[in-house]
């Protein structure tokens, strides 16, 4: 600073670089290095100087001349030459140099290099080999953030220039490698862009894990589903189960863990590859008392698997002998004890990965905890008229969504008269929606829907729209665990030619076989879909979508080749969804057939490559699949193709839900009404369960918007983005509650708003008050069979009955806590935080009934006359006690009942009981900052992060995320267990008395406390 004080001009340095001796040019290099930020605008008149002078081979300082030259271009704006001569500069380009001509050129240098390793990973062609140099400045720069201690920006450097080698250092020399593990497995997720390069990391962080002298299983086996390595999956269970008592609750969370992620094909691949005892097979799981739910003190079950029960027992004396061989083969050395104890531990660790634990678990919980409020279902009921058929059908709708997995039918029960005014597809839609209400009921799905479904694989002679609608009804029930019921829907199936029975087999076919890639499965749909039946046909394209989920099969092609040969619109638009959910999750391998889709000439074929679009990338927020969608949503003369690249915009965007209000948000104010539509499911589907201001903000104008399809979108998905929201967190549910309310009593509605309004209520309280809409696990896996619910339930446009897809993607928000044996064990933790944030909302005020004005009554003049006279000389008396001033009474002692009591001591007892009603009533205004919790409770998302646990708890969870199943370490294990009592549906029990007892689970009022035990009086 003090040289460029005293110099006022560069033109003497210039000079200097004319001169013939080398020092002298040195001397006026050095200084025009030191003066450039100052005088470059003078020194750029000279350039052509500086460059000779690094172009000469026998000038020694090359390297400075060049340095100089790359300041220069810097200040001219021409960053490439200025890279380029950063690069010739070699050592003297200083990395650490805190200027921004230096960051300038550092982030023009690793973007330049990330592109180049880009292309030379991703092109087919040859491309030219990395300079040298380049690759010398990034280096620098990341042993710099290594040595200075940022790993995370050296990670983040790594990751975007494919250096794998630099990843694997700044993890592995960083204080923290664990917390690094996780930040590059979410960047991974989030920021990498093609699938088979983020496939490599993981298998980098797999490695990495594996070195640690504590591997985390929980994070291995998360990377491993991400990569469909079953058999290391099993592997590492297998290792787990083999340890002690603490490894098996680490396996039984890792199995947790991953069917959270619902990607049931991948969990079945990894039961079937734990092979350790050969004897066992999967039919002869060995079966505990503990295993077994309870039983009523009368023989009936009370819990959902009670039919199994006795084919368990049956079945216990052929596996026990199975295990008693295995003893006698270890001639009864402990070795046979060990393998007696690991059959216990692989019989319940099957019993996660098949989900029948994880579903009974959560059955029972969403059926104890249940806070539906029935009366607003009657309040709909009420208002709704009785020749609406799309209302009528709409409230039945709703009740399903809001009683979703509770098993709690009692509305319908107390309406039948009601409900029989359904007729047609509407009597389809009110059977189908008993699936959706004892959803994951899946031993007893079946005798459930017995008085609906055809006998014995053919018609029962009732109507095809009852026995359509409840094969649809076990499809639901059986989603994406459907081993069970797959072969009765089939022969249902094969048995008609019924087109309302084959759409309902086909549905729930569809459902249970979802992602299992079944060829037979898919034989039989084609040959539905080749009877050129349109509402047959539309549900065997969706089906076959369905059944082949991801597979990106070559069926594809032969699904669109029928699409163009067919002139029905519903069967093209069936299979142009089939054919997006085949290719869901392949992201660029899908683009062949997404280019072929978006260019054909058939609207509804683009409309599927939109789809296409929005399932091939989910979640992944690509930038290319942004740009694409954004292209057809402005430019297609299509209406519902416009609509549908908006929409899909939500399932790209879901993993990162703040980005979808902002990108939409001109798309919000369009002309075109099915964009305007299109924006607010696509705000809805991206933020859901968020409570996302943003989101509100937008959606909230579109619910006054003039065309009345649009409104009904803006409702359904503004009931999703405040799904499990109170109050005191987002005030502004109450007045959409309230608006809800106005539009379904409102006669002078439109149909499609009302409809709007009445299935946003059931969104609302859906499940209970016990679930939310989450198309992402905790662990950012995408909730397969949540997204693809998701899509199908947007055709709904189109066709009602598919909105009952919507219930898969609903994900119980429950804390359940479980020890070694899977029992849950009764305990209470901490929220730490205001109750009213997270609590249920307040139950609807019943209307109240004005009773009719009475008027004054006459009163004869002597009855006036004689009731005067009374109050008067009840007024004396009053007059002359008061005049006579009571003495201090002398202390008295009472025996009551053989105790002596001091009435003195009464009164003040007396006297501080009302003091404390006084600082009672006081506090009645001031609310709790916390509240204890019971095993298992309701914990919404986002009140995870205040939940602790107390400090002397006897059981510590075995993972940080404190939500969903949480295995629990018991630091006294010597002390008897209390367990939570079963509190599940019985189904055993009558009609009457399940009504009852769901009426008192709906509205909420405890039971009647008990009588007291039976006592002597002794006077």
């Amino acid at each position: 600073m003090a040289v460029a004080a005293l110099v006022s001009s560069a033109s003497g340095l210039l000079a200097m670089l004319q001169e013939q001796n080398p020092l002298l040019k040195l001397h006026a290099l050095k200084n025009i290095n030191g003066l450039v930020d100052y005088f470059w605008p003078e020194i750029s008149t000279d350039i052509s100087t500086l460059e000779s002078l690094y172009e000469d081979d026998n000038f020694d300082q090359r390297q400075l001349a060049a340095l100089v030259v790359s300041k220069v271009f810097y200040y001219l704006g021409e960053p490439n030459d200025s890279l380029l001569y950063a690069l010739r500069a070699g050592p003297l380009f200083d990395v650490a140099e805190d200027s921004d001509y230096a960051h300038t050129l550092l982030t023009k240098a690793i973007d330049e290099y990330a592109s180049l390793r880009t292309k030379a990973a991703e092109s087919i062609e040859e491309v030219p080999s990395v300079d040298p140099r380049l690759v010398t400045i990034v280096e620098r720069m990341l042993d710099k953030c290594i040595a200075d201690g940022k790993y995370q920006q050296a990670l983040g450097i790594a990751l975007e220039c494919r250096r794998l080698d630099k990843l694997e250092e700044s993890i592995l020399k960083s204080e923290n490698v664990g917390g690094m593990l996780a930040y590059c497995m979410h960047i991974s997720q989030t920021f990498v862009g093609r699938r088979e390069y983020r496939h490599e990391v993981l298998q980098l962080l797999v490695k990495i894990h594996q070195k640690l002298p504590v591997p985390d299983y929980l994070s291995i086996s998360q990377c491993l589903m991400f990569l469909d390595d079953a058999k290391s999956v099993a592997s590492i269970l297998e290792k787990l189960l083999k340890g002690d008592k603490e490894d098996a609750l680490l396996a039984y969370q890792v199995a947790f863990d991953l069917g959270e992620n619902e990607y049931q094909p991948f969990l079945l691949k990894v039961r079937d590859n734990l092979t350790e005892l050969r004897s066992l097979t999967s039919s002869e799981e060995f079966v505990r008392g503990s295993d077994l739910p309870p039983v009523a003190e009368n023989g009936s079950a009370t819990s959902p698997s009670a039919m199994d029960i006795s084919e368990d027992i049956a079945g216990r004396s052929e596996v026990t002998s199975v295990i008693d061989s295995v003893t006698l083969q270890n001639n009864g050395t402990a070795d046979g004890q060990i393998d007696h104890v690991y059959v216990e531990k692989l019989s319940r660790l099957r019993k996660i990965l098949t989900g029948q634990t994880p579903i009974y678990l959560i059955l029972q919980f969403l059926y104890s905890h249940n806070r539906s409020d029935v009366l607003i279902l009657k309040t709909i009921k009420q208002s709704v008229e009785i020749r609406n058929s799309v209302c009528h059908s709409a409230t039945i709708y709703s009740n399903a969504l809001m009683h979703a997995g509770t098993t709690v039918d009692t509305f319908l029960r107390e309406n039948l008269e009601w409900l029989s005014r359904a007729t047609n597809w509407a009597k389809f839609s009110a059977t189908a929606g008993l699936g959706v209400i004892h959803k994951g009921h899946l031993q007893q799905g079946r005798s459930l829907m017995a008085p609906y479904l055809p006998q014995n694989g053919a018609t029962s002679g009732g109507s095809p729209y009852s026995e359509g609608g409840a094969l649809y009804a076990l499809g639901l029930i059986h989603a994406n665990h459907g081993e069970g019921i797959k072969q009765f829907l089939l022969d249902s199936l094969r048995s008609t030619t019924n087109e309302v029975i084959q759409h309902g087999a086909c549905l729930g076919l569809g459902l249970a076989s979802l992602g299992t890639g079944d060829d037979n499965i898919y034989d039989d749909l084609k040959n539905v879909l080749y009877t050129d039946n349109a509402v047959a046909g539309e549900a065997a394209g969706i089906s076959m979508g369905l059944v082949m989920l991801g597979t990106a099969s070559e069926k594809a092609g032969e699904m669109l080749a029928y699409a163009h040969d067919t002139q029905h619109e519903k069967i093209i638009r069936g299979l142009a969804l089939g054919i997006s959910l085949i290719v869901y999750g392949r992201e660029e391998e899908a683009d062949t057939l997404i280019e072929q889709m978006t260019r054909d000439q058939d609207p509804i074929l683009r409309y599927g490559g939109m789809y296409a679009l929005a399932l091939a990338y989910r979640g992944t927020a690509n930038n290319k699949a942004i740009r694409r969608l954004l292209h057809f949503a402005v430019s297609d003369v299509s209406d519902d193709v416009r609509r549908a690249a908006v929409l899909a915009l939500g399932f790209v965007l879901y993993s990162e839900p703040e980005q979808t209000p902002r990108i939409v948000s001109l798309l919000s104010e369009s002309y075109n009404a099915h964009v305007r539509y299109g924006a607010a499911l696509a705000v809805g589907i991206s933020c859901a369960g968020t409570a996302s201001a943003e989101a509100i903000s937008l959606l909230e104008p579109l619910t006054s918007d003039v065309i009345d399809f649009v409104r009904q979108g803006a409702l359904i998905a503004l009931a999703m983005v405040l799904i499990q929201t109170t109050e005191a967190r987002e005030p502004r549910v109450g007045s959409f509650r309230r608006q809800l309310e106005k539009i379904i009593m409102d006669k002078h509605e439109d149909t499609m708003s009302k409809m709007g309004a009445i299935l946003a209520c059931g969104i609302l309280d859906a499940g209970g008050r016990n679930v939310t809409i989450a198309l992402q696990s905790r662990t950012r896996h995408d909730r397969i069979t949540a997204v693809v619910g998701m899509a199908v339930f947007s055709q709904f446009w189109y066709w009602y009955p598919l909105i009952y897809f919507l219930s898969l993607a609903f994900a119980p928000t429950a804390f359940i806590g479980l020890n070694h044996e899977l029992n849950m064990p009764k305990f209470e933790f901490i929220s730490d935080i205001k109750p009213s944030m997270f609590g249920y909302p307040p139950a609807t005020a019943p209307p109240i009934t004005t009773s009719a004005i009475k008027f004054p009554a006459a009163v004869l003049s002597t009855s006036a006359r004689f009731n005067k006279a009374r109050a008067k000389k009840e007024a004396e008396i009053k007059q002359t006690s008061a005049r006579v001033v009571p003495e201090e009474p002398a202390v008295h002692h009472l025996q009551v009942n053989g105790v002596l009591k001091n009435p003195k001591a009464s009164d003040r007892d007396g006297e501080s009981m009302q003091v404390d009603a006084v600082a009672e009533k006081r506090a009645v205004g001031t609310e709790l900052s916390s509240e204890f919790l019971s095993n298992p409770a309701r914990v919404v998302p986002a009140q995870e992060k205040y939940i602790k646990f107390p400090g002397g708890c006897r059981y510590v969870p075995l993972k940080p995320s404190l939500s969903g199943f949480v295995m629990l370490r018991d630091l006294d294990p010597l002390e008897p267990e209390i367990l939570v009592s079963a509190d599940a549906p019985a189904s055993s029990a009558p009609a009457s008395s399940s009504a009852q007892t769901a009426q008192a689970t709906v509205t909420g009022d405890e039971s009647e406390p008990q009588p007291p035990q039976p006592f002597e009086y002794v006077g």
